[in-house]
């Protein structure tokens, strides 16, 4: 019904990936059964940083504590929408 990966070194960081909510399954609460499960990992707890990129949740993560980068100017990415293609 639901799915999250998190990516951590399990002692500083961890960047949670690939939410996704079956369509049949939305809007049943099971975004926020799953943070809250993510969240309360024993593997999850005390890391200084934990990052998420989302297009359209940004009300969801919120009320689990994630705000936008304190520092944006520090972050940069190597972004390929289309893995199939070359990226330069």
């Amino acid at each position: 019904m639901a799915f999250a990966r998190v990516i951590t070194d399990r002692a500083t960081f961890a960047n949670m990936v690939d939410v996704f909510v079956l369509p049949g399954h939305r809007g049943q609460g099971f975004s926020k059964l799953l943070m809250e499960s993510v969240l309360a990992h024993p593997d999850l707890q005390g890391l200084r940083r934990f990052t998420l990129a989302t297009g359209d949740a940004h009300g969801l993560y919120a009320q689990f504590g994630f705000t936008p980068p304190s520092r944006p100017a520090t972050l940069m990415e190597r972004y390929c929408p289309d893995v199939y293609q070359r990226c330069q």
